[in-house]
């Protein structure tokens, strides 16, 4: 599951959802019912009857928690705590009436008057609530306001005009236009437009100050800092979005897949996601129209107005199809889209863990796809060099076959022709003789060969390449240490991978292999020195020999201890025999001078 914030729903296996939970990390959240003992026993029970589990992403732990509330009220699940109450999270009105109130109310009516919201607490509306009234004086009282009651004289100003807190409109002290400019600049920061508000605040305080009315400039400088700190509402519920379905569309080379919310009296109540096998390559139009009567009649969906991210040339009667480009009803779209795009990644990875085969060819269509290769990589070479100043300079060759290493094909060579500090020269001398014989042999070559370097290696090994007339027949790179560039060949411009892709993750792995499997074999070359001379004094043992007993058992030591028949498996019968019985007289002349 993704690690964003979300509500997850747990099915039985009569594919009735008998639990709703929101949240933070939907990954680790779900995850704990299943990796930890339960002290509660009905949570036992909860998870014994888990058949399935959907989840809806959303963009933050405010938003679970409103549609966690709304599915729980739609579905009313067994183990989810029961509502004693019809009680709503609080939503703002703005009333429908002559110079209208702005105030926070748990209940809709369908009176003409706009509510925004819902939130997630009474404190975060009245807090809103508060900032609107620090940027416009509105007024707070019950008085039917008509022009009729106005111009008659039938109400006073009261206290909270005393106070500043409302201009009294009801002794025509503040004018209808003004008053009406106040509420559209409120129903603008309700709705989330707050920069026309800002500008208008702005050009206030900047008038106020070129007329040296400091007092006043600086009362908008504070409403402005008001409005900077503003928190706009959620979205997975919103009261300007009445009843409509959202279908969002998504697909790879063999299925589709269609995600699908139902938004009921502004809230989304249902998530739903159809997948479809595809046969004859249909198009896009094709399978989201098939599916948008298909999820409809599955959720007995009766919306009037449907939202798509594309036009599909089929028209349903008396159903208004929309294409949003702006707007709330985009926002809820892309997050329709996003919990397709997820669920659609989320399946590939599963198909690729159930099957090691599938995961293999899923990484080498990536590397293929990262760096441009004409075929897919399923064998790769990786060559390295190591010395110490020149001395005793080796280079390794390691294979990888699927991704994988093939350490029965891992090489090294001993620098023959090259004297001193000089990677590039024994770059060419290896790659030379690795590929010369695999010709001479008629063994098959690497789809891709892998230099771990720089520019300077990558094009001497190329040359070599070009030399054998085999450089249209292999795709070669360089890989350099530091910020892990790949090169080219005859291209200066390296490419960066994403630290976390699987190419990457490949290719270094080979570029560690490799240094492992040179620097094990530069190591033994450094002690040969020490080490040469005492097997070189048993005789019938020569130096190819020597080096390898000291390759397969390490050192000198293990050599001694080793039974003959580890012996016999490295050097055969007759030279095991022989190093047994030179150091079985070693020891006993060493006991006989002591």
């Amino acid at each position: 599951m993704p690690s964003n914030p979300g509500v997850y729903q747990f099915f039985d296996k009569e594919d009735k959802i008998i639990y709703v939970g929101k949240a933070k990390n939907l990954k680790k959240r779900v995850s704990s019912y299943f990796l930890k003992t339960h002290d509660n026993r009905k949570t036992e029970v909860l998870v014994r009857q888990i058949e399935k589990i959907r989840h809806i992403v959303v963009d933050s732990e405010e938003d679970a928690l409103l549609l966690e509330n709304n599915l729980i009220k739609q579905y009313q699940p067994k183990y989810n705590i029961l509502l004693k109450d019809d009680k709503t999270f609080p939503w703002i009105c703005i009333k429908n009436e002559p110079f209208p109130r702005i105030f926070y109310t748990r209940k809709k009516i369908n009176d003409g008057s706009i509510y925004y919201g819902p939130y997630t607490s009474v404190y975060m509306a009245k807090t809103i609530l508060e900032v609107i009234k620090q940027l416009f004086q509105i007024r707070n009282c019950n008085l039917s306001l008509s022009e009729a009651n106005i111009s008659g004289r039938k109400f006073r100003k009261c206290l909270e005009f005393q106070i500043g807190n409302c201009k009294a409109p009801c002794e025509m002290l503040y004018s209808k236009q003004s008053y009406d400019l106040d509420i559209q600049n409120a129903k603008a920061i309700l709705s989330g437009t707050i920069a026309p508000v800002y500008s208008y605040l702005k050009s206030v305080m900047q008038a106020a100050s070129e007329k040296y009315d400091f007092e006043r400039a600086n009362e908008y400088k504070s409403k402005i800092q008001v409005l900077d700190n503003y928190r706009s509402r959620s979205l997975v519920c919103s009261a300007s979005m009445t009843n409509m379905d959202v279908f969002s569309f998504h697909e790879d080379d063999k299925n589709a897949f269609v995600n699908y919310f139902r938004i009921v009296d502004g809230s989304i109540v249902t998530s739903y996601l159809l997948e479809v096998k595809k046969k004859l390559n249909e198009s896009k139009d094709e399978i989201l129209s098939f599916c948008i009567v298909e999820i409809r009649k599955i959720c007995n969906s009766e919306s009037t107005e449907i939202i798509l991210p594309f036009l599909i040339d089929v028209e349903f009667a008396n159903l208004k199809i929309t294409v949003p480009q702006i707007g709330e009803k985009k926002k809820i779209l892309e997050l329709c889209e996003q919990n397709g795009r997820l669920f659609m990644l989320e399946r590939a990875k599963n198909e690729s863990a159930k099957s090691p085969v599938l995961k293999k060819q899923r990484v080498l269509e990536r590397m293929q796809k990262d760096l441009k290769l004409s075929v897919l990589p399923r064998i790769i070479e990786c060559f390295d060099n190591s010395n110490i100043s020149g001395d005793f300079p080796v280079s390794s060759c390691v294979v990888f076959k699927d991704g994988q290493p093939l350490k029965s094909q891992y090489r090294h060579f001993n620098i023959k022709s090259v004297e001193g500090p000089n990677d590039f020269a024994s770059m060419e001398e290896v790659v030379e003789r690795r590929y010369s014989r695999q010709l001479a042999e008629g063994n098959q070559l690497p789809d891709l060969i892998v230099i771990d370097g720089g520019k300077g290696q990558l094009s001497s090994a190329f040359a070599i390449l070009s030399k054998l007339g085999i450089e249209q027949n292999v795709s070669l790179i360089g890989i350099a240490k530091r910020l892990e560039e790949l090169y080219f060949p005859n291209d200066p411009i390296p490419i960066y991978l994403d630290k976390k892709s699987e190419t990457l993750k490949v290719l270094q792995h080979l570029r560690d292999e490799a240094h492992r499997f040179g620097i094990t074999f530069h190591r033994l070359k450094r002690s040969e020195n020490f080490t040469n001379s005492a097997l070189s004094d048993i005789p019938g043992i020569g130096k190819k020999t020597a080096e390898k007993l000291l390759i397969h058992f390490k050192s000198v030591v293990k050599i001694k201890t080793a039974e003959l028949v580890e012996l016999e498996k490295v050097v055969g019968s007759d030279k095991a025999t022989k190093v047994l019985e030179y150091y079985a007289k070693s020891e006993e002349s060493e006991k006989r001078g002591k």
